[in-house]
């Protein structure tokens, strides 16, 4: 079945209308026809399944059925991420976003490659939005991750921003297996972290100022193997690993009730 994407405004009717380039797609591309049925996501928990009732050149419509509402994970996922050079970031976004994190924070760290002036900025951030909603529709969530506007790590810390864990992945010889910080981390308060906060650094890593300031703000470094990974690999491998540490403890702790 197909998937779409509606910001909330606009899901509220019993008749919804596709965007003019959804639309498009999927009169040009998917060949939608009448009775067909399809799904529209509006980013904030709700999946409708729906009815196509008109496809014509200056519309494709489609009748509301049934209103489904998904509530979101039992933790929160923040990747705060410096940004790659080329299209890479829009690779780690659309990764992001189908491991299920809550919000990505692009960082223009010191050894971050890419220089742009203040409004193209902006609008790489509009850019990486249009790819984790193409990355929702592809693997079916509901929530669209929130993608804040890039700023340096320093800036990030003084916003005062707590996570209940906080990691940071490091190539320094005090990183520790992430296994142990969730373990540390339940042992102390007896359950598992709800929110978590994870930064990955540039090719070449952090510098030792910016690891001293976000260690300092209670980040624990963490270690990736022995391989020195891509800024790419080593985001998916943090997610990965995270989401992994979760649902083990999220089903150990369902399957004792």
């Amino acid at each position: 079945m197909h998937r779409f994407y509606l910001p909330p405004d606009q899901c509220r009717d019993s008749v919804l209308q596709l965007s003019a380039a959804d639309g498009h797609h999927a009169r040009e591309v998917l060949r939608v026809r009448l009775g067909d049925r399809a799904a529209v996501l509006d980013g904030v928990g709700a999946e409708l399944l729906c009815e196509v009732r008109e496809v014509s050149s200056r519309a494709v419509s489609l009748a509301v059925l049934q209103r489904h509402s998904q509530p979101p994970l039992a933790w929160q996922v923040t990747l705060l991420q410096a940004v790659p050079r080329g299209k890479t970031m829009e690779t780690i976004v659309q990764k992001a976003t189908e491991l299920g994190v809550f919000r990505i924070v692009p960082l223009l760290s010191e050894r971050t490659t890419v220089r742009l002036a203040e409004g193209e900025w902006s609008r790489k951030a509009d850019k990486w939005r249009l790819t984790a909603i193409e990355a929702i529709k592809q693997c079916g969530s509901p929530w669209l991750p929130q993608i804040a506007t890039p700023a340096s790590p320093r800036e990030v810390l003084q916003r005062g921003e707590k996570f209940e864990l906080s990691l940071i992945a490091s190539l320094q010889r005090d990183s520790r297996h992430p296994r142990e910080c969730f373990e540390a981390f339940t042992a102390e308060q007896q359950r598992s972290p709800k929110s978590i906060g994870v930064w990955v650094g540039p090719e070449g890593d952090f510098t030792p100022a910016e690891l001293s300031a976000a260690k300092g703000a209670g980040a624990w470094p963490i270690s990736l193997g022995p391989l020195i990974l891509r800024s790419d690999t080593a985001a998916v491998y943090c997610l990965s690993v995270i989401n992994y540490e979760l649902q083990a403890t999220a089903s150990g702790r369902a399957s004792s009730q």
